[in-house]
């Protein structure tokens, strides 16, 4: 590797605000911490989390960077004190807590995944945000299982077209909801049975009856759409929220939960343990990692921006007309 610089450009929120709230900064190189590596960023995903902190509605928990950016990929700097299974110059990508908005990022070593083969590095950095969000709420915490029917709303966003893949490759019966025909024909594309043009059509009315309901319902809108994944959901079903989009506050007939012995689950990625974030790594790297590499899994970039771009990136996931991950690269 050649000689780490002393300081770095990256990008900072000096007040909340809209996309004109990021700033192109210079800050000093961080070190590795104990069990962490220091990777040298190439490409860095924009994600909505990013979003409600420039806004000022997520803040970064304690002891995480105030820079944005929650996945990186790139190559390591410098490996950390007590790190054995990564060596400077190993191409990775990584989950962190923040930081992924500049040219250099600490990363928990458990935290950190090779760059699956046939993958670059300017589009990995947008596998691990979504990837660990889907397997964890998906498949750890709402027990999808093969044979099972899943709806994703917002089935062309980053977290969409994860989820799409992922859980056909895996067995099941997917189904999605995006605001545009040419949303639908890229949620179908990449395995979605049906999917609904919530702009057109009512989800709950054009797909309970054909169907019978869903197992599994993902769900990042929430507000009207809680009582409707509900009346969808069928006996032993599982709702989990991820984000609130339509609003976090509702009102429900919360009878159908008890008839029907439904689950609602919730979670966000952020703040969990390394420990619960190595977990989800081991899954990834041992079930979900093969098929990227063999091509059954694809991520699915709309556009990429240069670092010092920033607010184009940001008015780009504002707009919502973009399809996949958006993502920065340094």
């Amino acid at each position: 590797m050649a000689t780490i610089p002393e300081t770095m450009k990256c990008i900072e929120i000096p007040e909340p605000g809209g996309p004109d709230a990021l700033k192109l900064g210079t800050r000093p190189i961080p070190e590795p911490g104990h069990g962490e590596v220091l990777v040298k960023v190439a490409s860095a995903g924009v994600n909505r989390p990013d979003v409600m902190q420039r806004q000022g509605g997520y803040p970064p928990p304690p002891g995480a960077s105030d820079i944005p950016g929650l996945e990186i990929a790139g190559i390591v700097a410098k490996v950390g004190a007590g790190v054995v299974e990564w060596r400077e110059g190993d191409e990775v990508c990584a989950l962190v807590t923040g930081g992924g908005y500049a040219e250099y990022c600490p990363a928990p070593a458990a935290q950190v995944l090779p760059v699956p083969r046939g993958i670059g590095l300017e589009h990995a950095g947008g596998l691990p945000e979504t990837f660990f969000t889907v397997w964890t709420n998906v498949f750890d915490r709402a027990g999808l299982r093969a044979g099972e029917k899943l709806l994703v709303h917002g089935g062309s966003s980053g977290i969409g077209t994860t989820a799409i893949q992922m859980a056909s490759q895996l067995g099941a019966r997917v189904f999605a909801t995006a605001g545009s025909k040419e949303k639908c024909d890229a949620c179908l594309e990449l395995g979605a049975e049906r999917a609904v043009n919530y702009r057109e059509e009512d989800f709950l009315e054009v797909l309970k009856e054909p169907t019978g309901g869903m197992d599994v319902i993902l769900d990042m809108v929430a507000g009207d759409y809680v009582q409707k994944n509900i009346s969808l959901l069928r006996p032993e079903g599982r709702l989990v929220h991820i984000a609130f989009l339509g609003g976090h506050k509702v009102e429900l007939n919360l009878m159908p939960t008890m008839l029907k012995r439904l689950s609602v689950l919730g979670s966000t990625l952020r703040p969990q343990s390394i420990e619960a974030k190595t977990n989800i790594a081991h899954s990834l790297r041992e079930k979900v990692w093969p098929l990227i590499e063999n091509g059954r899994i694809r991520p699915v970039v709309d556009s990429t921006f240069p670092l010092a771009d920033a607010v184009k990136a940001h008015e780009r996931i504002d707009g919502g007309a973009h399809i996949g991950k958006i993502i920065l690269t340094m």
